[in-house]
């Protein structure tokens, strides 16, 4: 009995091997795009002239690397409201700096960048920010052991205003990000708050006392506004009926061949900043 049933194991897992198929799956990729990461972020308080702006290559999803830097290029950013250009040196690294940058509110740039023969430009408003009032804690209505960061801000009234806000603990690897407009809220005080909720599977765990947050009020333009929500929504996708996520296309168009388009957004943000540690 016992050699018949060893005999029918072994014609078992025969079958269930002879059935196994190897599948190959051929994963979708494109040639390296040029990404432009320009963000022009005007603290208050301070003279706003050392900025950078970085260049890499998109390198494919499964790609561990990470992006692979850009040297050899050139970049201008020129203030077409008077004219005045502000040349970014390259630090052969990726990077390109200025230390005499000009921001000046309302008024329009141009970016150009040159890179491997092809010009790519992008233009954005200089847009301004209001000053964080208040910070302060408190607690979830539901979970009252459960710390919230809290911050106000007045709305200015009669205009269109539209926000991008980053909070982010020291021991956080990434920022919460959230994205507002003051279509409903105009003109009013508006308060915002975060809370971090267990997750063990990235071992996250909630605010404690003497958790320090930083936090950031930034006033963006309704294009930049649109752009960084659909970004927002698929850094959080992630459900069996959520969409799949898609690359995003920035401001920054390739003037000498539209196809070879790039990736990243040109912006100019006033930065409104504040921290908080927990009681």
């Amino acid at each position: 009995m016992n050699r018949f049933i060893n005999f029918l194991a072994l014609l078992l897992l025969v079958f269930f091997t002879a059935c196994t198929d190897v599948i190959d799956v051929e994963v979708p990729s494109e040639e390296p795009r040029l990404v432009i990461e320009a963000s022009i972020n005007w603290e208050k308080g301070t003279s706003g002239s050392d900025q950078t702006i970085y260049l890499s290559k998109s390198t494919p999803f499964f790609e561990t690397n990470g992006n692979v830097p850009v040297s050899g290029a050139s970049v201008v950013i020129t203030n077409t409201s008077d004219g005045s250009f502000f040349e970014f040196n390259d630090q052969n690294d990726g990077s390109y700096t200025t230390s005499n940058f000009m921001p000046v509110l309302n008024d329009n740039y141009t970016l150009e960048v040159i890179s491997e023969e092809e010009t790519y430009s992008a233009q954005e408003t200089f847009i301004p920010v209001v000053p964080i009032l208040e910070v302060y804690q408190s607690t979830d209505k539901f979970l009252p052991e459960v710390l919230e960061v809290n911050f106000d801000f007045l709305d200015p009234a009669e205009e269109e205003n539209y926000y991008y806000i980053k909070f982010k603990e020291q021991a956080d690897s990434f920022p919460r990000l959230l994205d507002l407009k003051d279509e409903f809220v105009n003109g009013n005080l508006i308060s915002v708050f975060n809370e971090r909720q267990e997750n063990e599977d990235i071992n996250q765990v909630e605010y404690a006392p003497g958790d320090m947050v930083n936090m950031e009020l930034i006033g963006v333009s309704k294009r930049y506004y649109e752009y960084i929500q659909l970004l927002i929504s698929q850094s959080e996708s992630g459900g069996p009926f959520d969409t799949t996520p898609v690359a995003l296309r920035g401001n920054c168009t390739n003037q000498s061949n539209p196809d070879n388009y790039a990736y990243g957004y040109f912006r100019l943000t006033e930065v409104a900043k504040a921290s908080y540690t927990f009681e």
